[in-house]
């Protein structure tokens, strides 16, 4: 098969879900609302840690972030998607899809990140009580947030980088409803040996290492709560980090379904359905698995619904 060299490659099609017009009318009143519900529910989060200085401690803090990288990381996605349905033009630009290849990546790594962070937060304030507010100091949590940030940008990097080395061929449709960095592979002509090698190696590294201190923290948390003699003292404890443990699981859970779908099956569109599950179902319940269990927040969020209803009457 005759190759193109990457320069001349002005543009891919990203195919999508389905072409039934019926199912696309279905499809995007779906993920508009989905992607609705998403950006409100974490911008009141960030508004009520903003507003309220009770909220104003770590634990907050990296929730406030993990707010705005759920909204990054639906917004890299879904609205480009809902224009392709919209407009009937499945094409998106070169620059465009390495571009959104690599927003993909790098705001999957600051979530994975944020939420080891926040489990090694809670580890300490449950580990460490008395030593928490030393350990845990605003300096220490702008930097491990900032690192989150320069590590996902490095390995996002590395991946796009690599990806303009390749040269592609004629056929340049992409059987997703987004650039996917793997989907984007597949279509090289190029020896993609290398790409494979640095996709599998850097996962294995980056997230892998994440996950293990994840659930060394939680295993950590779980047999600190046991040793807690009071039933009240245990029910504190657990539900003070019960919200982390459900967004983990729905974060991981969603990711090796994912990884699954992809092994076991050689449908496109399960393969499709996975990935959305993984990236827009996450970013949406967020911030309701977290409000829905913490009673500070559901007051300051009840008083900022209050204000504003107020003010607009």
């Amino acid at each position: 098969m005759e190759s193109n060299n990457q320069t001349t490659i002005t543009e891919f099609l990203i195919l999508g879900l389905t072409d039934d017009p019926e199912l696309q009318i279905l499809i995007f009143n779906l993920f508009f609302s989905l992607y609705l519900v998403t950006v409100i529910g974490n911008l009141l989060i960030i508004l009520a840690v903003n507003c309220d200085s009770h909220l104003h401690s770590p634990m907050y803090f990296f929730l406030y972030n993990l707010s705005f990288t759920d909204i990054s990381t639906s917004t890299t996605t879904v609205p480009k998607m809902l224009v392709n349905i919209q407009t009937q033009n499945h094409s998106i630009t070169y620059t465009g899809c390495l571009a959104q290849a690599c927003f993909a990546i790098i705001f999957a790594g600051v979530e994975n990140s944020l939420l080891a962070v926040m489990a090694y937060d809670r580890y300490m304030d449950i580990y460490h009580p008395l030593k928490y507010a030393i350990i845990m100091n605003p300096s220490l949590c702008v930097l491990l947030a900032l690192s989150s940030l320069l590590i996902s940008i490095v390995d996002a990097l590395l991946h796009t980088l690599m990806l303009l080395q390749l040269s592609f061929c004629t056929d340049l449709e992409i059987p997703h409803f987004f650039c996917k960095l793997v989907q984007v592979i597949k279509l090289s002509c190029s020896d993609t040996l290398i790409n494979n090698i640095l996709v599998y190696l850097l996962a294995i590294i980056y997230f892998g290492v994440l996950l293990c201190g994840t659930i060394f923290s939680y295993i950590r948390i779980v047999s600190s709560v046991l040793m807690i003699p009071s039933v009240e003292g245990r029910y504190k404890a657990f539900s003070t980090c019960g919200f982390y443990l459900s967004m983990v699981s729905l974060f991981y859970g969603t990711g090796f379904g994912l990884y699954l779908s992809s092994a076991v099956t050689d449908s496109s569109t399960k393969t499709i359905l996975a990935s959305m599950m993984y990236t827009v179902i996450p970013p949406m319940l967020n911030p309701f698995i977290y409000s829905l269990r913490n009673k500070d927040m559901k007051g300051v969020l009840r008083n900022l619904v209050v204000r504003v209803s107020f003010y607009n009457i």
